[in-house]
C-alpha cells in the first residue's frame, strides 16, 4: 500500500492556497480590471491628459485622480462650471460612469470624450489610474523586447537643436518666413503654422520660442512662445526679402 504523505499533500494545499490568495490580493488591489491593459487603453486619452503630476495639457494631469474630488487638481484652470461644482470624488463608481459617458455624468461639462461602451474596457483603465495613483503605473512590452513606462511627458523646448530655436519671423501675403539658428529660412503658408505658449518649465526660455513640426504630411508647424506678449513683437511685417 502506498504511504500517504500527510506533510507533502499539506505543503501543496498550502502552496495552492498561498498561489490563490496572492492572485486574489493582486486582482483586488486595482478592482476589476487590469492595469496593464488599462495602460494600453489609455493612450487615447494621453493627447489630452497626462499621468505626470502637475503636468497639465487640454486636461488636467490624472497622476492623483483616485479618491479626489473632481474640478478640483491644482494647478488646472479650464474646468467648466458643470465640474467645478460636480458633487463627487473619483473611485470606481464614478470614473465608470464618466468612463461611460461624461455628459451624461456631468451635463454642462466640457469634456468631448464620447466614452466607452465595453465595461471590461472601462475596468482597465479604472485598474490603470488607480495605479498610477498609487505610483505603482504598470509596465507594458514593447515592440523588439524590453518594457516600457506607460507614462508621456511633454518635450523639453529648452533643449532645443538650433533647426528649432526660431531667432527671427517675418510675414508677407500668406506666407511666413521662419529663421532658425542653424542659419536656415523656413516658409510656411500662413494657414499652416500655429503660434502657441507654454508657461511651464518645459515650455521655451522668454524671448527664444522654439518651431516644432506638425500634420501627417510634415507641412505643418507650431511657434512656441514663453508668454502670450512675446508673439505680436516677435513678427515683422516684410516683404523685402520674400522670394
Amino acid at each position: 500500500m502506498k504511504r500517504f504523505d500527510a506533510s507533502r499533500s499539506g505543503r501543496h494545499t498550502l502552496a495552492a492556497f498561498v498561489a490563490m490568495t496572492s492572485y486574489g490580493v493582486s486582482a483586488l488591489a486595482f478592482g476589476l480590471g487590469d492595469p496593464a491593459r488599462g495602460a494600453t487603453a489609455f493612450q487615447a486619452c494621453m493627447a489630452c491628459h497626462s499621468t505626470k503630476a502637475g503636468e497639465h495639457m487640454t486636461g488636467p494631469s490624472l497622476a492623483n485622480i483616485w479618491q479626489h474630488r473632481a474640478g478640483t487638481v491644482t494647478g488646472f484652470q479650464r474646468y467648466s462650471d458643470a465640474m467645478k461644482h460636480a458633487e463627487l470624488v473619483w473611485a470606481e463608481d464614478s470614473l465608470d460612469k464618466w468612463l461611460s459617458s461624461p455628459e451624461r455624468l456631468i451635463p454642462g461639462t466640457s469634456m468631448t470624450f464620447p466614452g466607452l461602451r465595453e465595461s471590461q474596457d472601462r475596468q482597465d483603465v479604472i485598474a490603470y489610474l488607480k495605479a498610477v495613483s498609487a505610483g505603482k503605473p504598470p509596465m507594458r512590452e514593447q515592440r523588439g523586447g524590453g518594457m516600457m513606462n506607460m507614462t508621456m511627458a511633454k518635450v523639453d523646448l529648452k533643449a532645443a537643436p538650433p533647426r528649432g530655436q526660431v531667432t527671427a519671423i517675418s510675414h508677407c501675403g500668406d506666407t511666413y518666413t521662419v529663421r532658425t539658428a542653424d542659419g536656415k529660412d523656413n516658409k510656411a503658408w500662413e494657414f499652416n503654422l500655429r503660434f502657441k505658449t507654454d508657461s511651464s518649465n518645459l515650455g521655451p526660455s522668454p524671448g527664444k520660442p522654439v518651431i516644432v513640426g506638425a500634420g501627417m504630411q510634415g507641412d505643418r508647424a507650431s511657434i512656441v512662445f514663453a508668454a502670450p506678449g512675446e508673439i505680436s513683437r516677435f513678427i515683422s511685417e516684410r516683404c523685402s526679402d520674400a522670394k
